[in-house]
């Protein structure tokens, strides 16, 4: 049995990976948030919590992780940040092939990873779209969110892979740094092209 063409979604902070991924949706294909799992995972009764706990004493309670104590215990320790993967990914990959399962009736489906290059997933994909806007209009975006710093905006794209590169290295290249309405068209476009070279309608 044939499987539905996988289509990974990434893109640097604040280049509008969100505001595509609900476009997709909206083009009614499947989107597997993998920060969203991770949420559910260790929110409030979430799986995770006893794993976590047992590892990590203290950094969890009634609301779920406890993100600043869970954040400072990891934070700078490769051994133990390795420890936390250890127990997240693997839950994450089951909800992932859990996804893939209930929409194998799909044309195309999408894997929203924030972190696609960062961490070198993509190995399970046909192709990898990146969302990217200029550097100023990325800023401006970024800068406007609650609590945000230039400090903090520079150290959060030290870790990331550049923009240039990650349009480089990908399939598709989907530019939000123009109206919304023309980043909606390219989107569907593409979605339109896909869907005609891998036509698996639901029965």
């Amino acid at each position: 049995m044939s499987r539905p063409y996988v289509l990974g979604l990434t893109g640097s902070i604040g280049m509008g990976k969100s505001a595509v991924a609900m476009m997709l949706r909206e083009l009614g294909v499947p989107v597997f948030d993998a920060d969203a799992a991770v949420h559910h995972l260790q929110g409030p009764g979430g799986d995770l919590l006893p794993a976590i706990e047992a590892a990590f004493p203290g950094t969890t309670g009634p609301q779920g992780v406890k993100r600043q104590e869970l954040g400072a215990k990891v934070f700078g320790d490769a051994a133990a940040l390795a420890q936390l993967e250890a127990i997240v990914h693997p839950a994450v990959a089951r909800m992932r092939e859990a996804f893939m399962i209930e929409h194998m009736g799909e044309a195309i489906v999408v894997f929203d990873i924030p972190l696609l290059y960062e961490k070198g997933h993509g190995s399970d994909l046909d192709a990898v779209m990146v969302v990217s806007a200029p550097a100023l209009v990325q800023r401006e975006r970024v800068l406007a969110r609650p609590g945000m710093t230039a400090e903090k905006f520079a150290h959060i794209l030290s870790l990331q892979v550049p923009d240039a590169e990650k349009r480089a290295r990908a399939d598709h290249v989907i530019d939000t740094g123009v109206t919304l309405a023309q980043t909606k068209a390219q989107v569907a476009r593409l979605v339109a092209q896909i869907r005609e070279k891998n036509p698996r309608a639901k029965p």
